[in-house]
């Protein structure tokens, strides 16, 4: 386990050699550092994980300390990397899954302008979330948060000839920023109040310091959980993340869909034992995610685009980790994180060889018919899809999701039960209409499937993540994370089980009842004024975005303006004017005329002679 560190800095390394090059490198070099640097990660990991597993650290629990960072007034972080139960399946997923999303780049960015630009970018992603997900103490996991954000930002706006895809990646940055201003204000209560951001010990020295519900305790955690929903795309900083499809497909894949968006939930996992302190924020949390994969789920279900389509299944299902969390099913959040890495990825890549396919067409409805033309990308989506709706026994998806189902009911939220449930129900509807539409019926466009190994691999072991074998990776969380309210519930587990797969498969047979053939029935009801008013408000994702505009977009650009013409710039100008102004009038009284300067001194003679008559 002592080569930990090396699943840091090969990425570092690939991002350094690319960064350095300015392009200079061929494409076969660049996707040689870049995609082999998270290779090479990726094998390190597994032999890390491997020997944690093989033979686990005393007390389950393995630190590398690399050096110290500053020492200011007693407080002295370090760069160490901590590696437990919670970590090491972190660790499994950033390396794994985004080796796989980074072979499959190198072939769909083939021929693209800045092809090591976007490995340099992506190799920094990795190295900033690896910092973020093994670092010991909040201050170097906010490195690693804050890196993320910044590598977001540049994959989101990797086109950036393209004036709306700026717009985008500066719309995530400024949100996330917002989030990420809470999220520092939370970490500068907890050092005023415990004097370390270590997070071993500020989970043993918040109990001994607050009481249950103590209001600094309960606002720290607050902010913690504001920076969680900004990062993971959460109610109601959760704006951005749909606009985030501006960047190239990989990147949808690794930042969106498998690892960045995750990293809120990493977070109020992590810290626990704060949020078990305040209960009324860790209930918000599930709460946020209740509300979030609900309105997320409507929004899906009217989008036209197939990569929006996925990016709202992505804040659902986020959202299905927030309910976990706010119930206390910490397991469950985590293996849920894990599985939806497994098939989300899959979805992104396949969309992905969907849209090469297509000739860059996202529009699901003027594709039709690729399933023969596209078996790969068709398999992909109907595995990935299965997964992410839960099909019963045989996904990876059922297993994770029916849990949280099932810690929800045992903890006694019925309300955030049924949440889960209507939510799971628009997820098949949403998921099998995009599949239905896509691949199904009459052919508007030419395809050309993808090939090579880049293309296949990736997708064929993703295929295999998002079955029942997906399921059958445990996580090694005992000990790390707290007990959960529910066990075996023997007979109402199987009820809940039954009644979810029923709900699952209902959600399918309506997709196809709709969506297979002419679909006269769903144009009739989108065309009546309900269905107008309603496809409008769902397709704008509830309004958010006109919402946010009014209240604080429009607002701001008219204090701009009245700060433009503010009365004390304006009166602070005036002394400058007046100096031109007596310039101007002296330089104009020197014309060299003689008549005029005699006139000019009489005339000054009597102003003064009767000055002071007027004086006496």
């Amino acid at each position: 386990m002592n080569l930990l560190f090396l699943t840091c800095l090969f990425p570092l390394l690939g991002w350094l050699l690319l960064a350095f090059s300015r392009g200079r490198l061929s494409e076969n070099l660049a996707a040689l550092i870049g995609v082999g640097s998270v290779g090479l990660s990726a094998l390190t990991a597994a032999w890390v994980i491997w020997q944690f597993n093989v033979a686990p650290p005393e007390g389950g629990v393995y630190t590398q300390l690399l050096w110290q960072w500053m020492n200011v007034a007693g407080f002295a972080p370090n760069f160490t990397l901590y590696l437990d139960g919670l970590s090491v399946t972190m660790l499994g997923v950033v390396t794994g899954v985004g080796f796989l999303i980074h072979l499959f780049a190198s072939w769909y960015m083939r021929g693209e302008e800045g092809y090591s630009r976007f490995f340099a970018y992506t190799n920094l992603f990795i190295a900033s979330m690896l910092f973020l997900v093994l670092g010991d103490n909040l201050l170097f996991l906010y490195f690693g948060w804050e890196g993320v954000g910044l590598c977001s930002y540049l994959l989101i706006g990797f086109y950036y000839s393209n004036p709306n895809n700026g717009n985008a990646a500066l719309k995530a940055f400024i949100v996330t920023r917002i989030g990420d201003v809470f999220m520092a204000i939370g970490l500068f209560i907890l050092l005023l109040n415990l004097g370390t951001l270590n997070i071993q010990e500020l989970l043993v020295l918040a109990p001994q310091k607050y009481v249950a519900g103590d209001t600094w305790l309960w606002l720290a955690t607050l902010m913690l959980l504001g920076g969680a929903v900004g990062k993971s795309a959460q109610l109601p900083l959760q704006t951005w993340l749909a606009d985030a499809m501006a960047g190239p497909t990989p990147v949808s894949a690794l930042i969106h869909a498998a690892t960045m968006v995750t990293a809120g939930v990493y977070l109020i996992a992590r810290t626990n034992g704060l949020f078990l302190l305040t209960p009324e924020i860790l209930e918000l949390v599930g709460i946020v995610g209740g509300v979030t994969l609900v309105l997320a789920g409507f929004a899906a279900l009217v989008q036209t685009d197939i990569k929006r389509i996925l990016a709202y299944s992505t804040m659902s299902q986020i959202g299905y980790m927030f309910l976990a969390l706010g119930v206390g099913a910490w397991e469950a959040a985590i293996f849920h994180l894990m599985t939806h890495a497994f098939f989300k990825a899959l979805l992104f890549l396949a969309s992905g060889s969907v849209i090469h396919a297509c000739h860059h067409e996202q529009n699901i409805f003027k594709m039709g018919g690729l399933w023969k033309k596209l078996p790969l990308a068709y398999a992909s989506f109907i595995v990935g899809g299965a997964a992410l709706a839960a099909l019963p026994l045989i996904t990876a998806g059922f297993y994770s999701k029916d849990e949280i189902l099932w810690e929800a009911f045992a903890s006694g939220h019925s309300g955030l039960l049924y949440a889960g449930l209507a939510g799971a129900f628009m997820t098949s509807l949403y998921t099998f209409r995009l599949i239905f539409i896509a691949f199904h019926g009459e052919a508007k466009t030419e395809a050309h499937a993808g090939h090579g190994i880049a293309h296949n691999l990736p997708l064929a072991v993703l295929i295999v993540l998002s079955t029942v074998v997906g399921a059958l990776i445990t996580p090694p969380l005992d000990g790390v994370l707290p007990q959960s309210v529910g066990h075996a519930g023997g007979e109402a587990q199987h009820s809940l089980e039954l009644v979810s797969g029923a709900i699952a498969i209902l959600g399918i047979v309506l997709a196809a009842l709709l969506f297979l053939g002419k679909r006269s029935l769903v144009t009739a009801v989108a065309q009546s004024a309900p269905g107008r008013f309603l496809s409008a408000w769902w397709f704008a994702a509830w309004g958010f975005d006109w919402l946010y505009d009014k209240l604080f977009v429009q607002p701001y650009l008219l204090l701009c303006r009245l700060l433009g013409r503010d009365p004390i710039d304006a009166s602070i100008g005036l002394l400058p004017l007046l100096a031109r102004g007596s310039h101007v009038a002296l330089r104009r009284s020197e014309t060299g005329n003689l008549r005029w300067y005699a006139t000019s001194i009489v005339g000054g003679a009597v102003f003064v002679l009767a000055a002071l008559l007027l004086l006496n």
